[in-house]
């Protein structure tokens, strides 16, 4: 059998925090991030006009705090022998992306979209009701709105700048709001990860060292400049150290849209697919593809079928984006629009076929 990408871990899904070196510090001027350059010099620890020394420790956290929530999500459980609706809380963290109140979080924090009930808790410790816009378990991103304005956004970094060994830093609840905004420090230990949790492999995820606790789910993994590089999303639990998170740049165009339009509509091929890997594990086959979707099904009048594409087919790669899994798939087509076209690269008896898809 083939060889497939992936790493087999259990995970808790929950929140990373991080452990770093604490020599790496950054010259503040009056409470600001001094943007040095690269010279490879050490930084120092100045004194600001209040006499209270500064670190990049201080500068993240004063810049990102503001934009960073505790979310409380209510859920009604009728799953039990008496059918008895029961009353859940679960406690995660958010990050606010625009001043008109929304906030982008996981999925799992607002129960993949089934809670009853969202609080947000602010930095300044008011709260306000929140509406989940939208949410997708298999990214494990959601869209909250509160009806509050004059927020502090977060500012967004480019995920596809980090580099093995890059400062992280992680804002969030840890174990509950009893010890909200907690601060932890780390590096990106690797990147383009790819994860087994109980719904989906997740695929492209930055990892780091990490200090990992419930509750800080949904909050932001920031870089030396207090920027929000990637949103915290699981844990290996049979390890410490390894913790995940999300790159920003998979959820840029699905915050752009949802403050846009109130809603995001991802295009669709119109196929019902399958990782290969659990394909072939499945069935006992070896196809001659090495990774990607296979096709179980093609839905009738879809962008799939007008295209040429057939059952049996395994999409590998989707416009210049190499398909290993579903979670591949499902994340390239948050990039297309309706009424985009894009080339679908498919391995049929074990040749590569490009098609050209419109949406």
């Amino acid at each position: 059998m083939s060889n497939k990408r992936g790493i087999g871990l259990v995970v808790l899904i929950c929140v990373i925090t991080g452990v770093l070196s604490s020599f790496l510090t950054i010259v503040l001027m009056k409470n600001t991030v001094a943007n040095n350059g690269s010279s490879g010099k050490q930084q120092q620890i100045v004194v600001n006009d209040d006499g209270k020394a500064q670190n990049i420790y201080h500068a993240v956290s004063d810049k990102a705090m503001p934009s960073v929530v505790g979310i409380t999500a209510t859920t009604i459980d009728r799953n039990n022998v008496f059918a008895i609706p029961t009353q859940s809380e679960g406690v995660g963290t958010g990050v606010i992306v625009d001043a008109n109140g929304y906030i982008l979080t996981n999925s799992h924090v607002v129960s993949d979209g089934q809670a009853v009930d969202v609080n947000v808790l602010f930095n300044d410790g008011t709260n306000a009701k929140g509406k989940v816009l939208w949410n997708d378990p298999t990214l494990d991103l959601a869209m909250v709105k509160v009806e509050k304005t004059g927020l502090t956004p977060a500012e967004l970094g480019d995920s596809d700048d980090v580099r093995t060994g890059d400062i992280s830093i992680a804002i969030g609840n840890p174990l509950g709001l009893e010890f909200q905004k907690s601060v932890t420090q780390g590096i990106i230990s690797g990147l383009d990860r790819t994860i087994k949790t109980e719904k989906s492999n997740m695929t492209g995820l930055m990892q780091t060292d990490a200090s990992i606790n419930p509750g800080n789910s949904g909050g932001p993994l920031l870089n030396q400049k207090g920027q929000v590089i990637g949103i915290n999303t699981a844990k290996a639990s049979q390890a410490e150290g390894l913790g995940f998170a999300i790159p920003i740049n998979t959820a840029k165009p699905i915050v752009e849209q949802v403050i846009k339009s109130g809603n995001f509509e991802k295009v669709t091929l119109g196929i019902k697919g399958i990782d290969l890997a659990i394909f072939e594990a499945s069935t006992g086959t070896d196809l001659a593809a090495k990774e990607g979707v296979y096709i179980a099904e093609v839905i009738a009048n879809t962008a799939a079928q007008k295209s040429g594409i057939q059952t049996g087919d395994v999409i590998v790669k989707v416009g210049d984006i190499n398909i290993s899994s579903m979670s591949d798939l499902n994340k390239s087509l948050y990039k297309y629009s309706k009424g985009d076209n894009t080339k679908v690269t498919i391995n049929r008896n074990g040749k590569d076929i490009t098609m050209n898809v419109k949406f």
